[in-house]
């Protein structure tokens, strides 16, 4: 039986301090669910690499999400 708390690594992009190297932390899954507040913890865009192409996933200022190519 498959556990139903997964954790997922990912690279956060900071628009505040881009010289540096991206900071890796895990996000953690459960019941194929992540959280946006641990999307967004010191960032308001993340990147998602998917196949070839780069999108960008933005929280706007009323708290919403944009997902851009």
């Amino acid at each position: 039986m498959l556990n139903d708390r997964l954790k997922v690594d990912i690279t956060a992009n900071s628009r505040q301090n881009s010289a540096e190297m991206p900071a890796k932390r895990a996000i953690p899954i459960e019941r194929n669910r992540i959280e946006s507040c641990d999307l967004f913890v010191a960032t308001r865009e993340i990147t998602i690499g998917h196949g070839t192409e780069t999108y960008r996933l933005r929280l706007t200022a009323q708290n919403k999400l944009i997902l851009t190519k």
